[in-house]
């Protein structure tokens, strides 16, 4: 069972991919899309989301691309999940059309319990945390050199043959 969307999955790729590579900001949708495997018209409104949410800023013209609009310690998972989830859980899985207090299903008091924590959870959690965990981890996004990333010299067709 999977508690997030697709959407949401691709959305944490993305900005942890981004916070990874936080020097080389902003980055293109066209580098992160290559970088992560997200496919870019996808991942194009994934990011336009991100930045009418106020998450991410975005800049067009040769230096433009994706940044965050504030410190990945101060981005918690609740702020880039929103735009993608309900997380005021309202539909029941166990058969309840509206699950309440008022109107509990079976596994109300327990399925209460795991939904809290999971907010809990969203909202403590920063992205930085993540990231940092992730390269720690040794599972940091490839980081690959890309055409047009600022501060990387560019192979030129004759070194790369």
């Amino acid at each position: 069972m999977d508690v997030l969307s697709l959407t949401s999955h691709h959305a944490l790729k993305a900005l942890i991919y981004l916070a990874q590579r936080e020097k080389d900001l902003p980055l293109t949708g066209a580098q992160i899309a290559e970088a992560t495997g997200i496919p870019p018209k996808y991942l194009s409104k994934i990011l336009g989301d991100l930045v009418r949410s106020g998450v991410l800023d975005s800049a067009k013209g040769k230096r433009g691309g994706f940044s965050f609009s504030k410190p990945t310690s101060e981005t918690n998972l609740m702020e880039v999940l929103s735009p993608f989830e309900h997380m005021v859980q309202k539909r029941c899985p166990f058969a309840n059309q509206e699950c309440s207090d008022a109107d509990p299903c079976g596994a109300h008091a327990q399925w209460k319990v795991v939904l809290n924590n999971f907010r809990d959870f969203l909202q403590r959690t920063s992205v930085h945390e993540v990231s940092l965990k992730q390269s720690q981890l040794g599972r940091s996004q490839p980081v690959k050199p890309m055409p047009g990333t600022r501060g990387r010299k560019r192979k030129s067709a004759k070194a790369a043959s």
